[in-house]
């Protein structure tokens, strides 16, 4: 008996350490999972901001009536089926029944009506509505559960632009009260909790949201800082859980870490330097033309991307379709840049200023060394981002005020195509503040080439008419173009689920952490 007892206990012990092994082995959703970005929140309502990291904060609190799979194809979100006319201008969604908003107001085609209109009604004045109202007449019920949208002209784009923030849905009911810049309140599996202006976000699971109620965290939380060491040393310390973007600097140590995970793929960002084409010498060609020859931008992926960036040739980024690899409108050539300066009368330079955003401080400073070697005093202006935001969409009398000459930026139409990455910053409609033509730059030739592209059904020949765009815009130059920037993330190695849409937006809602 002895014996027996003696060979029972260790088998009952070594079962019961399998057992926990096991169960340690197993992924477990975390409390809470902390995330930290470079920039603060624009606003909570997702169709009165353009901004990536805003959007990114924004996805697990809303949802549209399609949404981007893992393969960046439009699938099904709050609608569930849809189809067009022959002419591609009428289109009808089957929206899904049992939804409610966070504040218990019911989606139903009433709601989507109503999230349209607000867009359409050019009183609002929401900075993600110019790219709707392009396109879209009218959105009308037939039921409950059925919404027809009309087009004013064919967009192939139109179930892609249906995934992007102006497409989310808001409740209705909040949007009257007038909160929801301060107050999310979606469909989404996540609601907002708390947004103390300048600390953080906080979301946790919706308990009555209508689909996966197991996947993701129970609460995520968001935080930001403009300095690139905070964002390293938080992640290093545990503090946050994932990072975005990775500040290059950094990038390598981290990639060398074994604690650490980083993620980095073709990016869709492109920065470049949007000028005031309204302003005087802004106004001539050929001195927007003299900044570009006087870029260096191989020395600004090395001084500044440590080598995570490509140098940008084209208004579009490569991995947009339609993009022109073979442009070379200006290499550094500072003898062709001082000419163009003496033809156009400003032989001894100018000054001008930039608005810039704190972490991009450096950006300022070396295109500062830069343009000084042409004779051009660049005024590096260094701004918050709330700050820089009233700034960079300050309309044609606001920078005139401000004496505001360019705004140091950057843009991402993500997977959704060329149309929504030429059609806001260079269109003549799109001037700021209802849309991102920051410098107000008007070319007839050039809208006739986009809209043409736009509504253009075969993939071949609108990517044609794209090329002849970035052409024109090149020529013009309305702004100075910089580089094109890898999408580049990190976690600790205990954090899975997290994915990245090409252009810098992070989806945490189903992360997981061991």
């Amino acid at each position: 008996m002895k014996i027996t007892r003696y060979i029972r206990r260790p088998v009952q012990l070594s079962l019961l350490s399998s057992a926990l092994l096991a169960a340690f082995s197993l992924p477990v959703f975390a409390a809470t999972l902390n995330v930290m970005q470079n920039e603060a929140p624009r606003s909570m309502d997702p169709g009165n901001q353009t901004a990536t990291f805003t959007g990114t904060v924004l996805d697990p609190m809303y949802e549209g009536l399609l949404r981007m799979s893992p393969q960046l194809k439009p699938e099904a979100a709050l609608a569930t089926s849809w189809s067009s006319d022959e002419s591609g201008l009428v289109w009808t969604f089957k929206l899904r029944s049992g939804v409610t908003f966070h504040d218990g107001t019911p989606f139903n085609a009433d709601a989507v009506v109503a999230n349209f209109a607000r867009h359409l009604d050019t009183r609002r004045g929401l900075a993600a509505s110019g790219r709707l109202r392009t396109f879209l007449d009218s959105v009308t019920k037939t039921d409950d559960s059925t919404v027809v949208f009309k087009l004013k002209k064919p967009y192939p784009a139109f179930l892609n632009l249906l995934t992007t923030g102006a497409c989310l849905m808001v409740s209705p009911a909040a949007d009257k009260t007038g909160t929801l810049d301060s107050k999310a309140v979606g469909t989404g599996p996540y609601k907002m909790v708390q947004y103390k202006t300048g600390e953080f976000v906080l979301e946790e699971k919706y308990p009555g949201y209508w689909g996966d109620k197991a996947a993701g965290p129970d609460d995520i939380k968001w935080t930001w800082s403009a300095e690139p060491s905070v964002m390293n040393m938080a992640l290093q310390a545990g503090e946050t859980d994932v990072i975005n973007p990775v500040p290059p600097q950094f990038a390598r140590v981290l990639k060398n870490n074994p604690k650490f995970s980083l993620h980095e793929s073709p990016g869709a960002a492109v920065f470049w330097v949007a000028l005031n084409t309204d302003l005087k010498p802004l106004s001539d060609v050929r001195v927007r033309q003299a900044l570009n020859y006087a870029t260096d931008r191989d020395g600004l992926v090395r001084a500044i991307m440590s080598g995570f960036a490509q140098p940008a040739n084209s208004p579009l980024a490569p991995v947009t379709a339609g993009y022109d690899k073979t442009l070379n409108p200006y290499p550094l050539d500072l003898a062709k840049a001082k000419a163009l300066l003496k033809e156009a009368g400003v032989a001894d330079g100018f000054t001008m200023s930039i608005a810039v955003q704190g972490q991009d401080a450096r950006i300022g400073q070396v295109l500062q060394s830069m343009w000084a070697k042409i004779g051009v005093k660049l005024d590096v202006r260094i701004m918050e981002s709330g700050v820089w935001t009233k700034a960079a969409f300050a309309d044609q009398a606001g920078k005139k005020a401000d004496n505001t000459g360019a705004v140091l930026a950057s843009w991402s139409s993500g997977a959704n195509g060329a149309d929504l990455q030429l059609r806001p910053l260079y269109y003549s409609k799109s001037f700021a503040p209802g849309g991102a033509n920051l410098g107000f730059f008007s070319d007839p030739k050039l809208d006739d080439m986009l809209d043409k592209a736009a509504s253009a059904l075969d993939e071949n020949t609108r990517n044609a008419i794209y090329v002849d765009a970035q052409k024109e815009i090149n020529q013009q130059a309305p702004q100075v173009l910089l580089y094109y920037q890898n999408d580049l993330y990190a976690t600790g190695t205990n954090i899975s689920g997290v994915t990245m849409i090409p252009g810098g937006q992070i989806v945490v809602k189903d992360a997981q952490k061991k």
